[in-house]
């Protein structure tokens, strides 16, 4: 069976949230999409994918785009506090410059520590789920 994608305007409502509850004045929302994903094998929650700038240019985009993947078969069944802690680790891999790259796991501290301490964080400042 192939991968089905569909826009997943639910987990968006979630990343937003979660950019205005936490204030990272870095990150452009509208640039950030969330798709669902159907029939992946990965046992991944989620990733996230960049737009080499290769193709930023070729298709004279002004800014990067970043899609986060939600892996439905994985992802769905989580609780909201876990699928807000997975929101929060995929947008750890966005870089400052929100240029197009990616950050890896130890060059954006992106961990299980780290998305626990950013989670409280998020709850503090009125964070709608989890």
């Amino acid at each position: 069976m192939a991968v089905k994608y569909e826009p997943a305007k639910d987990i968006q409502e979630m990343l937003d949230d979660v950019l205005d509850a936490m204030e990272w004045r870095h990150l452009i929302a509208p640039r950030i999409i969330c798709i669902r994903s159907r029939g992946a094998k990965s046992r991944a929650y989620a990733r996230i994918w960049a737009f080499p700038k290769i193709w930023q240019v070729a298709l004279d985009l002004s800014a990067p785009f970043y899609v986060i993947e939600f892996l439905s078969e994985n992802f769905d069944s989580l609780s909201e506090k876990e699928k807000i802690k997975t929101i929060i680790h995929e947008i750890l891999h966005i870089p400052k410059s929100f240029g197009g790259g990616l950050l890896s796991h130890r060059q954006g501290k992106i961990n299980r520590r780290t998305e626990e301490e950013l989670f409280k964080e998020y709850k503090k400042k009125g964070g709608l789920f989890g």
